[in-house]
């Protein structure tokens, strides 16, 4: 498999190392389940002013229930963000290979990065059926879903080279593809992972790693399998990008909170895979079977937001880089504001860039 290498060029400038594209900070989960993308937008502005460095922004077809009601093409919306803040900014997550062909995620990565250099990631992952059975293909068990993600990523990394192209693969086919408009350094690939295996392979073909919140023992053993594939590479584990995503319900009370998550993400207390299931409706029916209690360890429910500090520090001494708020409630303005002020003054990384 093609491994992109430590220091790599796809445009006529300098070489540039990928790894030194390291970033540290806090930032905003753009959720396109939810939301119009006009509001997105302006609200990304807001948490520039507010002080978030980033946003990643989901890539779904579906929402998870019809409740939540939208379900905006990201890749429109994400020039217009480039255009309007200075943020940087990605996918959480992008699968390859059902609705886009890797060739096509491969150039509009490319002309995003060109467009703005040093902003745009790549966030990829093996996808859900809710969003990807729509082009009438079957949809495989998971270690199929797995190969064909790392299949595409392996295409995906040769053509930001800037070299034609040609691959006949189990899953994939090319021919003769060149991208001609590219940034001087190709985009950072990050995939979203949650085991051992694809965690390794992440470390070891792409540029970083996405993780959700979970107990440290699963999230140093991720962390760990990552920086194994990253050395077996020849690359620096400790320059690479550590990534979490973490869900939390503001509310005024506890029960509030547990009231709005329940309302507003009732997928997120799911204590089951998801992948399988294909539509929104049917993830309606089994969110009446969802209680508050569920949530437990899934999404932060406490008012409190010194105790959203104590629980951001532990994981930036955890080792992540990186860590994005995804608030599952409607208020976005009043979250967006009261973090500013009240939780990213009080967060300290190592080592932060200047």
């Amino acid at each position: 498999m093609y491994i992109r290498p430590v220091t790599a060029k796809c445009g006529d400038g300098d070489d540039r190392d990928i790894q030194t594209m390291q970033h540290r900070g806090i930032g905003y989960v753009a959720s396109f389940e939810q939301f119009h993308p006009t509001d997105m937008l302006r609200w990304s502005q807001q948490a520039e002013q507010a002080g978030f460095e980033a946003v990643a922004a989901s890539d779904h077809f579906h929402p998870w229930t019809p409740e939540q009601g939208h379900s905006a093409f990201v890749w429109s919306w994400m020039g217009a963000l480039g255009a309007s803040t200075n943020l940087r900014f990605g996918t959480a997550v992008t699968p390859p290979g059902w609705r886009y062909h890797p060739a096509i995620l491969a150039q509009a990565a490319a002309t995003l990065e060109a467009m703005y250099p040093g902003r745009f990631y790549l966030g990829l992952g093996a996808g859900e059926a809710l969003n990807e059975h729509i082009v009438g293909e079957y949809w495989p068990e998971a270690g199929v879903r797995s190969a064909r993600l790392w299949e595409a990523i392996e295409i995906m990394n040769k053509l930001l080279t800037g070299k034609v192209t040609k691959h006949s693969g189990k899953y994939f086919n090319l021919e003769s593809a060149k991208i001609y408009t590219r940034p001087e350094t190709p985009p950072p690939l990050y995939v979203a992972t949650a085991g051992p295996l694809n965690a390794g392979k992440t470390g070891q073909y792409t540029d970083g790693v996405m993780l959700v919140g979970a107990a440290d023992e699963k999230l140093k053993g991720l962390i760990e399998k990552f920086e194994e594939g990253a050395r077996k590479a020849g690359k620096d584990p400790a320059q690479m990008p550590k990534i979490l995503l973490i869900k939390i319900s503001l509310a005024a009370t506890e029960e509030a909170a547990g009231e709005q998550a329940l309302k507003e993400w009732p997928n997120g207390g799911m204590p089951f895979p998801k992948g399988d299931i294909r539509n929104p409706e049917d993830f309606r029916e089994m969110a009446k079977l969802v209680r508050p209690e569920n949530f437990k360890n899934r999404v932060t429910m406490t008012p409190d937001l010194n105790r959203h500090v104590e629980l951001i520090q532990h994981y930036i001494d955890l080792g992540f880089d990186e860590v994005y708020v995804h608030n599952v409630g409607r208020n976005q303005e009043e979250f967006i504001e009261r973090y500013g002020k009240e939780v990213i003054p009080h967060l300290k990384w190592k080592n932060a860039n200047p």
